[in-house]
């Protein structure tokens, strides 16, 4: 993470801190610094030289402040654009509100052609993510490429530039913060090159990071990425545990765990154990080793018959 940018940020508000006044006429942009959905809107705001009329409030998401739910957003999520006595959410919202709303660079085309396929590039964005996350369950190399490859032809679309829509436009806007992050987890963990094959998207990603509206943004550090999405992926991948290394038996399951994806090996991380170091895993299928392996999770044998597999992790 950025030292000198972070300190220039304006301090993320905790469940201590008190909520800055309300419909007072000041535009407040709600954040989190490391929101990958939060950082489109903040992306777009520096684009269209809106630092001194919007007004970065950053949350902390771990410990956030009970005000912002009760009075301020009611989803409780980041993005939340305050403004003009109301509040506006849902991040790919926001990029085209304040592109409509705000005096600057004009980030979204006139040309019928280009709008439509802009629209769809958007509309793509969560299938984008959902694929590439769920890849990581698999075989990344296989699974991710379709997500990959949809950015790689879209960039053979236009060419007048080398952006989506050929000149810097919402849609790369809508897609950085998360191939930033994609290529630091894929790259560390599955030594998997998301642009190998992709000369366009490589490119693409190059002129990207030019771009001081969303260089300036970028305050993730890699290595707490990592640490995060393997977590996520643990949370994604097996079933059930309990803080006494007790199975929970299947008859308490539906009321002990979370969902999950039952089409893998699933793992629910019981909310009371979050503080854990080690953690014993009832499986209740074979486990994809391969998967455990990069996760940092050990198998071990058990005598005990109410387990098919014992699964060991060393939280941080």
């Amino acid at each position: 993470m950025s030292t000198g940018l972070i300190a220039s940020l304006p301090p993320a508000l905790d469940s201590k801190s008190e909520q800055p006044p309300l419909f007072d006429g000041t535009t407040r942009l709600y954040t989190s610094y490391t929101c990958p959905f939060a950082q489109r809107v903040w992306i777009t705001r520096n684009f269209k030289g809106l630092q001194d009329q919007i007004k970065l409030v950053g949350l902390n998401l771990q410990d956030r402040p009970a005000w912002y739910h009760e009075n301020v957003y009611p989803a409780n999520k980041v993005p939340a654009l305050e403004h003009d006595g109301k509040i506006v959410g849902e991040s790919l919202d926001l990029i085209k509100y304040l592109d409509q709303n705000f005096a600057g660079p004009k980030l979204f085309p006139d040309d019928e052609a280009k709008k439509q396929f802009g629209e769809e590039l958007l509309a793509y964005t969560d299938t984008f993510f959902m694929t590439v996350f769920k890849s990581a369950k698999g075989d990344v190399t296989k699974e991710a490429a379709p997500a990959f490859d949809y950015l790689e032809n879209a960039l053979n679309r236009f060419d007048d530039g080398p952006f989506l829509l050929g000149q810097f436009s919402l849609a790369d806007i809508a897609y950085i913060p998360f191939v930033e992050r994609f290529q630091i987890f894929l790259t560390e963990v599955f030594k998997y090159d998301i642009t190998a094959g992709r000369p366009k998207f490589a490119v693409w990603i190059e002129e990207m990071n030019k771009i001081d509206a969303y260089t300036s943004t970028k305050v993730v550090n890699p290595t707490d990425l990592v640490e995060y999405y393997k977590k996520r992926m643990t949370a994604a991948l097996t079933t059930c545990f309990d803080i006494r290394d007790n199975v929970i038996p299947d008859s308490q399951m539906s009321r002990s765990v979370m969902p999950c994806d039952l089409t893998t090996p699933h793992l629910a991380l019981h909310p009371q154990n979050s503080r854990l170091k080690n953690f014993t895993f009832h499986l209740t299928r074979p486990p994809n080793l391969n998967m455990m392996d990069r996760l940092g999770l050990k198998q071990i044998k058990k005598d005990d018959r109410s387990f098919h597999e014992g699964i060991l992790m060393e939280k941080n």
